[in-house]
Protein backbone atom coordinates (compact mmCIF):
# COMPACT_ATOMS: atom_id res chain seq x y z
CA UNK A 1 0.00 0.00 0.00
CA UNK A 2 1.05 3.05 -0.66
CA UNK A 3 -0.33 5.90 1.86
CA UNK A 4 0.22 8.77 0.27
CA UNK A 5 -2.91 7.94 -2.17
CA UNK A 6 -4.72 8.37 0.73
CA UNK A 7 -3.97 11.90 1.04
CA UNK A 8 -6.76 14.28 0.65
CA UNK A 9 -5.17 16.10 -2.71
CA UNK A 10 -5.09 12.39 -3.89
CA UNK A 11 -8.48 11.42 -3.07
CA UNK A 12 -9.73 14.40 -4.49
CA UNK A 13 -8.63 14.35 -7.63
CA UNK A 14 -9.35 10.01 -7.51
CA UNK A 15 -13.11 11.32 -7.18
CA UNK A 16 -12.80 14.28 -9.75
CA UNK A 17 -11.88 11.53 -12.37
CA UNK A 18 -14.40 8.71 -11.25
CA UNK A 19 -16.79 9.76 -14.52
CA UNK A 20 -14.23 10.77 -16.66
CA UNK A 21 -12.04 9.20 -19.58
CA UNK A 22 -8.75 8.50 -17.85
CA UNK A 23 -6.80 7.55 -21.02
CA UNK A 24 -4.99 10.71 -21.41
CA UNK A 25 -4.12 11.10 -17.63
CA UNK A 26 -1.41 8.79 -17.62
CA UNK A 27 0.80 11.11 -20.10
CA UNK A 28 0.07 13.92 -17.27
CA UNK A 29 1.64 14.77 -14.14
CA UNK A 30 0.61 13.27 -10.65
CA UNK A 31 -0.89 16.25 -8.60
CA UNK A 32 1.56 14.73 -5.51
CA UNK A 33 5.28 13.70 -5.96
CA UNK A 34 4.82 10.64 -3.98
CA UNK A 35 2.23 8.99 -6.28
CA UNK A 36 2.23 7.71 -9.85
CA UNK A 37 -0.14 8.50 -12.84
CA UNK A 38 -0.15 5.20 -13.22
CA UNK A 39 -1.61 4.20 -9.67
CA UNK A 40 -4.18 7.18 -9.21
CA UNK A 41 -5.62 5.72 -12.34
CA UNK A 42 -5.84 2.26 -11.25
CA UNK A 43 -7.39 3.75 -8.22
CA UNK A 44 -9.91 5.47 -10.67
CA UNK A 45 -10.30 2.39 -12.51
CA UNK A 46 -11.19 -0.08 -9.66
CA UNK A 47 -13.07 2.50 -7.62
CA UNK A 48 -15.47 2.92 -10.82
CA UNK A 49 -16.41 -0.97 -10.70
CA UNK A 50 -17.05 -0.80 -7.24
CA UNK A 51 -20.34 2.01 -7.75
CA UNK A 52 -22.68 -0.78 -8.40
CA UNK A 53 -21.20 -3.90 -7.82
CA UNK A 54 -19.55 -2.66 -3.91
CA UNK A 55 -21.43 0.54 -3.16
CA UNK A 56 -20.83 0.17 0.26
CA UNK A 57 -17.22 0.04 -0.53
CA UNK A 58 -17.28 2.66 -3.12
CA UNK A 59 -19.40 5.29 -0.38
CA UNK A 60 -16.97 4.97 2.13
CA UNK A 61 -13.99 7.47 2.55
CA UNK A 62 -10.67 6.74 2.44
CA UNK A 63 -11.10 3.10 0.73
CA UNK A 64 -7.91 1.94 -0.93
CA UNK A 65 -8.85 -0.05 -3.64
CA UNK A 66 -7.08 -3.71 -5.53
CA UNK A 67 -6.43 -3.82 -8.61
CA UNK A 68 -9.73 -4.08 -11.01
CA UNK A 69 -9.02 -7.50 -11.91
CA UNK A 70 -9.46 -7.99 -8.24
CA UNK A 71 -12.38 -5.78 -8.37
CA UNK A 72 -14.09 -8.01 -11.02
CA UNK A 73 -13.09 -11.17 -9.54
CA UNK A 74 -14.75 -10.61 -5.88
CA UNK A 75 -18.22 -11.53 -5.13
CA UNK A 76 -20.78 -8.77 -5.64
CA UNK A 77 -22.26 -7.43 -1.81
CA UNK A 78 -25.82 -8.81 -3.38
CA UNK A 79 -24.23 -12.26 -3.80
CA UNK A 80 -22.07 -11.97 -0.98
CA UNK A 81 -25.27 -10.60 1.25
CA UNK A 82 -26.73 -14.20 0.36
CA UNK A 83 -24.31 -15.99 1.13
CA UNK A 84 -23.95 -15.06 4.18
CA UNK A 85 -27.60 -15.87 5.37
CA UNK A 86 -26.46 -19.89 5.07
CA UNK A 87 -24.09 -19.56 7.75
CA UNK A 88 -23.83 -19.80 11.68
CA UNK A 89 -22.45 -19.47 14.63
CA UNK A 90 -18.95 -18.56 16.28
CA UNK A 91 -16.64 -19.07 13.88
CA UNK A 92 -15.84 -19.03 10.50
CA UNK A 93 -12.85 -19.06 8.28
CA UNK A 94 -12.63 -17.69 4.67
CA UNK A 95 -9.71 -19.50 3.31
CA UNK A 96 -9.56 -17.72 0.44
CA UNK A 97 -10.11 -14.17 1.67
CA UNK A 98 -9.88 -11.99 -1.61
CA UNK A 99 -11.14 -8.62 -1.13
CA UNK A 100 -13.04 -9.61 1.60
CA UNK A 101 -16.47 -8.99 0.70
CA UNK A 102 -17.33 -12.08 1.92
CA UNK A 103 -16.10 -11.89 4.47
CA UNK A 104 -17.84 -8.77 5.84
CA UNK A 105 -20.87 -10.28 5.19
CA UNK A 106 -20.14 -13.42 6.97
CA UNK A 107 -19.09 -10.73 9.98
CA UNK A 108 -22.52 -9.40 10.48
CA UNK A 109 -23.76 -13.35 10.78
CA UNK A 110 -20.96 -15.20 12.70
CA UNK A 111 -19.52 -13.74 15.46
CA UNK A 112 -15.43 -13.95 14.90
CA UNK A 113 -14.32 -14.28 11.39
CA UNK A 114 -10.88 -15.01 9.90
CA UNK A 115 -10.10 -13.99 6.50
CA UNK A 116 -6.67 -15.91 5.00
CA UNK A 117 -5.56 -14.35 1.99
CA UNK A 118 -1.92 -15.50 0.35
CA UNK A 119 -1.24 -12.49 -1.08
CA UNK A 120 0.38 -10.07 1.74
CA UNK A 121 0.02 -6.85 0.05
CA UNK A 122 -4.00 -7.87 -0.65
CA UNK A 123 -4.37 -9.06 3.11
CA UNK A 124 -2.53 -6.04 4.61
CA UNK A 125 -5.26 -3.77 2.38
CA UNK A 126 -8.46 -5.58 3.37
CA UNK A 127 -7.14 -5.24 6.86
CA UNK A 128 -6.56 -1.37 6.66
CA UNK A 129 -10.60 -1.36 4.27
CA UNK A 130 -11.67 -3.24 7.44
CA UNK A 131 -10.75 -0.17 9.92
CA UNK A 132 -12.51 2.01 7.52
CA UNK A 133 -15.72 0.07 7.67
CA UNK A 134 -15.47 -0.16 11.22
CA UNK A 135 -15.85 -4.18 11.56
CA UNK A 136 -13.73 -5.26 14.58
CA UNK A 137 -14.60 -8.79 14.28
CA UNK A 138 -12.71 -9.99 11.52
CA UNK A 139 -8.96 -11.08 11.62
CA UNK A 140 -6.92 -11.41 8.59
CA UNK A 141 -4.10 -13.32 8.17
CA UNK A 142 -1.52 -13.14 5.00
CA UNK A 143 -1.39 -16.85 4.60
CA UNK A 144 -2.71 -19.97 2.41
CA UNK A 145 -5.95 -20.77 4.17
CA UNK A 146 -4.99 -24.67 4.30
CA UNK A 147 -1.71 -24.31 6.01
CA UNK A 148 -3.03 -22.14 8.72
CA UNK A 149 -5.73 -24.55 9.37
CA UNK A 150 -3.25 -27.20 9.86
CA UNK A 151 -0.67 -25.09 11.66
CA UNK A 152 -3.09 -23.43 14.25
CA UNK A 153 -5.06 -26.35 14.73
CA UNK A 154 -8.14 -24.22 15.34
CA UNK A 155 -11.69 -25.40 14.68
CA UNK A 156 -14.68 -23.51 12.76
CA UNK A 157 -18.37 -23.92 12.82
CA UNK A 158 -17.67 -23.08 8.91
CA UNK A 159 -15.13 -22.82 6.52
CA UNK A 160 -15.60 -20.95 3.40
CA UNK A 161 -13.45 -21.49 0.30
CA UNK A 162 -13.59 -19.42 -3.41
CA UNK A 163 -11.36 -21.85 -5.45
CA UNK A 164 -9.86 -20.39 -8.23
CA UNK A 165 -9.32 -21.94 -11.73
CA UNK A 166 -5.83 -22.75 -12.56
CA UNK A 167 -4.33 -20.75 -15.49
CA UNK A 168 -3.53 -23.55 -17.54
CA UNK A 169 -6.93 -25.44 -17.49
CA UNK A 170 -8.58 -25.65 -20.57
CA UNK A 171 -11.90 -26.08 -22.06
CA UNK A 172 -15.41 -24.25 -21.24
CA UNK A 173 -16.22 -27.34 -18.85
CA UNK A 174 -13.98 -27.47 -15.92
CA UNK A 175 -13.56 -29.28 -12.87
CA UNK A 176 -12.93 -28.69 -9.22
CA UNK A 177 -9.69 -30.37 -9.33
CA UNK A 178 -8.80 -27.98 -11.96
CA UNK A 179 -8.86 -25.18 -9.38
CA UNK A 180 -6.65 -23.57 -6.35
CA UNK A 181 -6.55 -25.12 -4.07
CA UNK A 182 -7.86 -28.66 -5.10
CA UNK A 183 -11.31 -28.97 -2.87
CA UNK A 184 -11.72 -32.45 -3.65
CA UNK A 185 -8.46 -33.44 -2.64
CA UNK A 186 -8.35 -31.06 0.62
CA UNK A 187 -12.14 -32.34 1.53
CA UNK A 188 -10.63 -35.13 4.50
CA UNK A 189 -8.24 -32.03 5.97
CA UNK A 190 -11.06 -29.23 5.72
CA UNK A 191 -13.59 -31.73 7.44
CA UNK A 192 -11.10 -32.47 9.98
CA UNK A 193 -11.67 -28.39 11.41
CA UNK A 194 -15.08 -27.80 10.40
CA UNK A 195 -18.54 -30.20 10.02
CA UNK A 196 -19.48 -27.43 7.50
CA UNK A 197 -17.92 -25.96 4.25
CA UNK A 198 -19.24 -23.95 1.95
CA UNK A 199 -18.10 -23.42 -1.96
CA UNK A 200 -18.37 -20.81 -4.45
CA UNK A 201 -17.69 -22.11 -7.90
CA UNK A 202 -18.20 -19.93 -11.42
CA UNK A 203 -21.20 -20.89 -12.77
CA UNK A 204 -19.54 -22.94 -15.67
CA UNK A 205 -18.30 -25.51 -13.47
CA UNK A 206 -21.21 -28.57 -14.27
CA UNK A 207 -23.21 -28.85 -11.63
CA UNK A 208 -23.22 -33.07 -12.07
CA UNK A 209 -19.43 -33.03 -12.24
CA UNK A 210 -19.39 -30.92 -8.82
CA UNK A 211 -21.45 -33.83 -7.12
CA UNK A 212 -19.29 -36.43 -8.45
CA UNK A 213 -15.86 -34.68 -7.33
CA UNK A 214 -17.30 -33.31 -3.71
CA UNK A 215 -18.41 -35.62 -0.92
CA UNK A 216 -21.35 -35.20 1.62
CA UNK A 217 -23.42 -32.39 -0.74
CA UNK A 218 -26.08 -31.55 1.38
CA UNK A 219 -27.23 -28.31 -0.52
CA UNK A 220 -26.35 -26.32 -4.08
CA UNK A 221 -27.53 -22.83 -4.60
CA UNK A 222 -27.87 -21.38 -7.98
CA UNK A 223 -27.68 -17.81 -7.64
CA UNK A 224 -28.58 -15.40 -10.30
CA UNK A 225 -28.58 -11.55 -10.42
CA UNK A 226 -30.99 -9.94 -12.71
CA UNK A 227 -31.45 -13.41 -14.86
CA UNK A 228 -27.08 -13.64 -15.17
CA UNK A 229 -26.21 -16.75 -13.16
CA UNK A 230 -23.19 -15.46 -10.96
CA UNK A 231 -22.10 -18.25 -8.71
CA UNK A 232 -22.78 -21.78 -7.63
CA UNK A 233 -22.50 -22.24 -3.98
CA UNK A 234 -21.96 -26.17 -2.76
CA UNK A 235 -23.00 -26.60 1.17
CA UNK A 236 -21.26 -29.73 2.10
CA UNK A 237 -21.94 -31.37 5.80
CA UNK A 238 -19.70 -33.70 7.38
CA UNK A 239 -21.23 -36.95 6.82
CA UNK A 240 -24.51 -36.81 5.33
CA UNK A 241 -25.37 -38.86 2.96
CA UNK A 242 -28.99 -37.35 2.79
CA UNK A 243 -30.49 -36.20 -1.00
CA UNK A 244 -29.19 -33.55 -2.94
CA UNK A 245 -31.84 -30.15 -2.56
CA UNK A 246 -30.91 -27.52 -5.31
CA UNK A 247 -32.29 -24.18 -4.51
CA UNK A 248 -32.27 -21.70 -7.61
CA UNK A 249 -32.74 -17.65 -6.88
CA UNK A 250 -32.46 -14.94 -8.98
CA UNK A 251 -32.40 -11.40 -7.86
CA UNK A 252 -34.25 -8.85 -9.14
CA UNK A 253 -34.48 -4.94 -8.50
CA UNK A 254 -38.27 -5.54 -7.63
CA UNK A 255 -38.09 -9.21 -6.08
CA UNK A 256 -36.24 -12.63 -5.50
CA UNK A 257 -37.53 -15.29 -7.37
CA UNK A 258 -36.30 -18.76 -5.14
CA UNK A 259 -37.49 -22.23 -6.49
CA UNK A 260 -36.45 -25.46 -4.79
CA UNK A 261 -36.08 -29.20 -5.87
CA UNK A 262 -34.27 -32.54 -5.02
CA UNK A 263 -32.21 -33.75 -7.53
CA UNK A 264 -33.11 -37.12 -7.15
CA UNK A 265 -36.84 -36.01 -8.11
CA UNK A 266 -35.97 -34.22 -11.37
CA UNK A 267 -34.62 -38.01 -12.96
CA UNK A 268 -38.25 -39.29 -11.42
CA UNK A 269 -40.61 -36.73 -13.42
CA UNK A 270 -42.33 -36.53 -16.31
CA UNK A 271 -43.28 -33.39 -17.53
CA UNK A 272 -46.86 -33.29 -19.65
CA UNK A 273 -46.64 -31.77 -23.92
CA UNK A 274 -48.33 -29.56 -25.03
CA UNK A 275 -48.74 -27.33 -28.16
CA UNK A 276 -48.48 -23.61 -27.34
CA UNK A 277 -51.60 -22.54 -25.02
CA UNK A 278 -52.42 -18.85 -23.96
CA UNK A 279 -49.70 -18.04 -22.06
CA UNK A 280 -45.52 -19.34 -22.82
CA UNK A 281 -43.26 -18.94 -19.74
CA UNK A 282 -39.80 -18.82 -19.72
CA UNK A 283 -37.61 -20.02 -16.66
CA UNK A 284 -35.25 -18.09 -14.94
CA UNK A 285 -31.69 -18.44 -15.61
CA UNK A 286 -30.87 -20.12 -12.00
CA UNK A 287 -33.08 -22.35 -13.05
CA UNK A 288 -32.35 -23.50 -16.37
CA UNK A 289 -28.91 -23.66 -15.22
CA UNK A 290 -30.28 -26.17 -12.40
CA UNK A 291 -31.90 -28.45 -14.69
CA UNK A 292 -35.19 -28.34 -13.32
CA UNK A 293 -36.75 -28.68 -16.49
CA UNK A 294 -39.25 -31.23 -15.30
CA UNK A 295 -39.68 -30.36 -11.65
CA UNK A 296 -40.77 -27.10 -12.68
CA UNK A 297 -43.60 -27.95 -14.98
CA UNK A 298 -44.72 -30.83 -12.22
CA UNK A 299 -44.91 -27.21 -9.35
CA UNK A 300 -46.48 -25.27 -11.59
CA UNK A 301 -48.89 -27.84 -13.32
CA UNK A 302 -47.70 -26.27 -16.49
CA UNK A 303 -46.87 -28.07 -20.14
CA UNK A 304 -43.31 -28.42 -21.70
CA UNK A 305 -43.35 -27.58 -25.44
CA UNK A 306 -40.85 -30.72 -25.97
CA UNK A 307 -38.50 -32.62 -24.24
CA UNK A 308 -35.55 -30.65 -25.34
CA UNK A 309 -37.19 -27.28 -25.82
CA UNK A 310 -37.23 -25.51 -22.39
CA UNK A 311 -40.22 -23.18 -23.04
CA UNK A 312 -43.51 -23.85 -21.22
CA UNK A 313 -47.53 -23.29 -21.76
CA UNK A 314 -50.76 -22.81 -19.43
CA UNK A 315 -53.95 -21.51 -20.55
CA UNK A 316 -53.88 -19.15 -17.56
CA UNK A 317 -51.89 -16.52 -15.85
CA UNK A 318 -49.50 -17.98 -13.69
CA UNK A 319 -46.93 -16.40 -10.79
CA UNK A 320 -43.65 -18.27 -13.17
CA UNK A 321 -39.92 -17.72 -11.87
CA UNK A 322 -39.02 -16.26 -14.72
CA UNK A 323 -40.66 -14.45 -17.99
CA UNK A 324 -44.06 -14.33 -18.86
CA UNK A 325 -45.50 -13.76 -22.41
CA UNK A 326 -48.89 -13.48 -23.78
CA UNK A 327 -49.04 -15.91 -27.02
CA UNK A 328 -50.21 -13.55 -30.08
CA UNK A 329 -49.89 -16.73 -32.29
CA UNK A 330 -48.36 -19.51 -33.72
CA UNK A 331 -46.61 -20.12 -37.07
CA UNK A 332 -45.51 -22.81 -38.42
CA UNK A 333 -41.79 -22.26 -39.42
CA UNK A 334 -41.42 -21.61 -43.28
CA UNK A 335 -39.68 -19.04 -44.70
CA UNK A 336 -42.72 -17.87 -46.64
CA UNK A 337 -44.84 -18.05 -43.12
CA UNK A 338 -42.48 -15.64 -41.07
CA UNK A 339 -42.24 -13.11 -44.40
CA UNK A 340 -45.32 -12.68 -44.69
CA UNK A 341 -45.84 -11.72 -41.00
CA UNK A 342 -44.00 -8.35 -42.20
CA UNK A 343 -42.34 -7.90 -38.88
CA UNK A 344 -39.23 -5.66 -39.48
CA UNK A 345 -38.41 -5.13 -35.64
CA UNK A 346 -38.56 -7.70 -32.89
CA UNK A 347 -37.21 -9.42 -29.92
CA UNK A 348 -35.86 -12.89 -30.72
CA UNK A 349 -35.08 -15.88 -29.10
CA UNK A 350 -33.92 -19.43 -30.08
CA UNK A 351 -34.74 -23.12 -27.98
CA UNK A 352 -34.00 -26.30 -29.45
CA UNK A 353 -33.53 -24.34 -32.65
CA UNK A 354 -30.84 -25.46 -35.51
CA UNK A 355 -30.32 -21.91 -36.64
CA UNK A 356 -28.91 -18.99 -35.08
CA UNK A 357 -30.49 -15.62 -33.56
CA UNK A 358 -28.18 -13.38 -36.01
CA UNK A 359 -28.88 -15.87 -39.31
CA UNK A 360 -32.31 -15.63 -38.47
CA UNK A 361 -31.84 -11.84 -38.63
CA UNK A 362 -30.22 -11.48 -41.39
CA UNK A 363 -32.46 -14.24 -43.65
CA UNK A 364 -36.09 -12.38 -42.50
CA UNK A 365 -34.53 -8.17 -42.43
CA UNK A 366 -35.59 -7.82 -38.69
CA UNK A 367 -33.81 -5.30 -36.55
CA UNK A 368 -33.94 -6.23 -32.68
CA UNK A 369 -36.02 -4.47 -30.06
CA UNK A 370 -39.04 -3.44 -30.03
CA UNK A 371 -42.31 -4.91 -28.10
CA UNK A 372 -43.19 -7.58 -30.46
CA UNK A 373 -41.34 -10.94 -29.33
CA UNK A 374 -40.50 -14.25 -31.14
CA UNK A 375 -39.57 -17.74 -30.01
CA UNK A 376 -38.02 -19.66 -33.51
CA UNK A 377 -38.48 -23.42 -31.47
CA UNK A 378 -39.48 -27.32 -31.95
CA UNK A 379 -42.71 -27.96 -30.92
CA UNK A 380 -43.90 -31.69 -29.10
CA UNK A 381 -44.52 -33.21 -32.58
CA UNK A 382 -40.72 -31.86 -33.71
CA UNK A 383 -42.02 -29.59 -36.08
CA UNK A 384 -40.44 -26.11 -36.02
CA UNK A 385 -42.74 -23.17 -35.54
CA UNK A 386 -42.14 -19.66 -34.52
CA UNK A 387 -44.29 -18.00 -31.73
CA UNK A 388 -45.14 -14.57 -31.70
CA UNK A 389 -46.04 -12.79 -28.40
CA UNK A 390 -46.12 -9.87 -25.77
CA UNK A 391 -44.17 -9.64 -22.80
CA UNK A 392 -46.83 -9.80 -19.99
CA UNK A 393 -43.71 -9.83 -16.91
CA UNK A 394 -39.72 -9.55 -17.29
CA UNK A 395 -37.63 -11.97 -14.82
Amino acid sequence: MNQAILHPENQTFIQEYLDKDTSQLIFKKAPNSNVSMAELVAQIEAKKRCKTKLPTWYQTPLIYYPTKLQIEQTSSELTANYKAQLVSGAKLLDATGGFGVDSYYFSKQVKQVVHCEINSQLSELVNYNLKQLQITNIETVAANGLLYLQNQNTHFNWIYLDPSRRNDSKGKVFFLSDCLPNVPEALPILFNYSPNLLIKTAPLLDISAGIKELEHVKEIHVVAVNNDVKELLWVLEKNTNKPVSIITTNLTKTATQRFRFWLKDEANTQAAYSVPRHYLYEPNAAILKSGAFNTIAQAFNCYKLEQHTHLYTHQKLLEFPGRTFSITATHPYTKKNIKALGIKKANISTRNFPESVADIRKKFKIADGGTSYLFFTTNMHQERIVIECKKVTEN
